[in-house]
């Protein structure tokens, strides 16, 4: 009975392996469709090999014994973020075809809003999958902000790195690392910014016209994050006010 009741990892690193596999498959016909150059495939090929790394090392952590289907979806959109980050370092040398760079985005955008309903809908939402979800997001909005910047201005990496920047600033406040509340706000602009730069992007439209759709993007996320910072810091000081004092203070007062 004991041996029936052991954590066996292999029944989902297998997934991640899977996933590996076919974010290979996806560079190879990218690769062959474009004649992607060394930059394209080293890139595509690490991210794979950091997505199987960091996921597989995340699920024997959390000790989870089924994947999920959403984390099937979330690693769908994984696999297409890996396509676009390829075809982003290939364009430092040539430009991608406009169509398959806004297709894999476009495709990569609409999964976000599938995972979560996903989870929802299966009674499988887990902190692992949040995280996940989050950071393949995070990923795709600054492999966008670097694209665009080769356009628009290295100002527009702002936009990719700003949520880098809050994690790291993290480590030096802690208080950053409070929960925040549910904020449709805080979910609509982050929607926003991947379309956004998505349409910067594509170049359809005139150059003052993509400055100013990138522009948008960088000050909702400014407003956005702001506001939060606002939010935490205010609580923070209310709780440290709150908290009852060491008896030593007390007496000396």
């Amino acid at each position: 009975m004991a041996l029936n009741n052991t954590y066996d990892a292999r029944l989902v690193q297998q997934e991640t392996a899977l996933g590996a596999g076919v974010q290979v498959l996806l560079l190879a016909l990218i690769g062959t469709a474009i004649g992607m150059g060394p930059a394209g495939w080293l890139s595509g090929l690490a991210f794979a090999i950091a997505t199987w790394a960091v996921l597989s090392r995340a699920l024997h952590r959390s000790r989870l014994r089924s994947f999920g289907a959403a984390n099937r979806v979330t690693l769908g959109r994984a696999t297409l973020v890996g396509g676009v980050t390829a075809l982003v370092a290939d364009s430092f040398q040539s430009s991608p075809p406009v169509s398959l760079f806004v297709g894999l985005t476009a495709v990569a955008l609409i999964l976000d809003g599938v995972d979560g309903k996903v989870a929802r809908r299966t009674g499988t939402s887990t902190p692992l999958g949040a995280r996940f979800d989050m950071e393949v997001d995070a990923f795709l909005i600054l492999v966008l902000s670097v694209y665009v910047s080769m356009q628009l201005g290295p100002w527009v990496l702002l936009i990719g790195g700003m949520r880098y920047v809050f994690v790291a600033a993290a480590k030096v406040w802690p208080w950053l690392t409070a929960a925040l509340p549910p904020s449709t706000a805080r979910k609509t602009v982050a929607a926003l910014q991947g379309v956004l730069l998505l349409l910067a992007g594509a170049d359809l439209l005139p150059y003052a016209a993509n400055f100013g759709v990138a522009a948008l993007a960088l000050g909702l996320l400014v407003w956005s994050f702001g506001r939060d910072v606002r939010w935490l810091y205010r609580t923070s000081r209310a709780e440290e006010q709150a908290a009852p004092r060491p008896v030593r203070e007390l007496v000396a007062s």
